[in-house]
């Protein structure tokens, strides 16, 4: 049964998705050749719990670690670790936080230096996936609409859709009813009704749509090693248009500030 939120719930949601927003800005300062996926991991924790919130994801179904930090070939759910970043690398980087009884989940995936061509294009088509699903959540239409949003800009442009992993519900719960597939049928699926909150984040491949888990039990990554990006915001469904309650804009304020620029657009020259 899909859940819709009260206008207070939806409050409190928003409240916990602006702090994952400027948590994940906190880690755009420090994204950058010879740096671990591990201080990424400390600076977002500190950030977190010095601002009222608790991580979301440490120790959700076992799970070590504030961040998910997915390196290159891995699509989402890596470990933070000693891996240092290198030039051309690509990280997503997955954040949850709790806060009044509710969640906010948020993803970005970053340049780490400058990136090839094609894995440039890949981050830029990707980030255009997920507004091209956000623009179709509103209320009347269904979730066909918004997986087939994201299919459609994601094959014209020559990549892959991640079918096995999925968006989700957002609420009291981190992983709540419906999933929200980044494929999918127009007319389709369940109804959107107004104040159902969505996570919608596309997963798309350079390479082949299938993936594979790493012995770790956490660890997705492309089966044929290729890249993959993933980029993520929490919306609430509307009359008129989605609601997007995390935003990017704190992350790409960053990005611009200390010359890294967007992520697809640094690219080698």
């Amino acid at each position: 049964m899909l859940n819709e939120k009260t206008r207070e719930a939806i409050e409190f949601i928003r409240e916990c998705n602006i702090l994952v927003s400027k948590t994940l800005a906190e880690v755009a300062k420090i994204v950058e050749p010879g740096v671990t996926t591990l201080e990424l991991d400390r600076i977002a924790e500190e950030y977190i719990l010095d601002h009222g919130g608790v991580p979301g994801f440490k120790g959700y179904n076992g799970f070590p670690n504030t961040l998910c930090t997915s390196v290159n070939s891995e699509v989402v759910h890596g470990i933070p670790s000693g891996y240092v970043l290198r030039d051309g690398d690509i990280v997503s980087v997955d954040c949850g936080v709790r806060m009044n009884g509710f969640y906010g989940d948020t993803a970005y995936t970053f340049a780490v230096g400058e990136l090839s061509d094609d894995v440039a294009e890949l981050l830029r088509v990707t980030h255009e996936c997920l507004y091209q699903g956000i623009h179709l959540a509103v209320a009347g239409n269904r979730l066909g609409d918004v997986g087939n949003a994201v299919q459609t800009h994601a094959e014209r442009s020559g990549f892959s859709v991640v079918r096995e992993m999925v968006g989700h519900g957002l609420g009291e719960g981190l992983h709540e009813e419906p999933e929200v597939p980044n494929y999918g049928r127009r007319g389709q699926g369940s109804l959107l009704r107004s104040g159902l909150v969505l996570c919608i984040e596309p997963m798309i491949n350079l390479g082949s749509r299938y993936i594979v888990q790493d012995s770790d039990g956490w660890t997705i990554r492309t089966r044929d090693g290729k890249p993959s990006a993933h980029y993520e915001l929490a919306v609430v469904i509307g009359k008129l248009k989605a609601d997007i309650l995390s935003t990017f804009e704190y992350i790409e304020e960053e990005l611009i500030k200390s010359n890294k620029g967007l992520p697809w657009q640094n690219k080698k020259p």
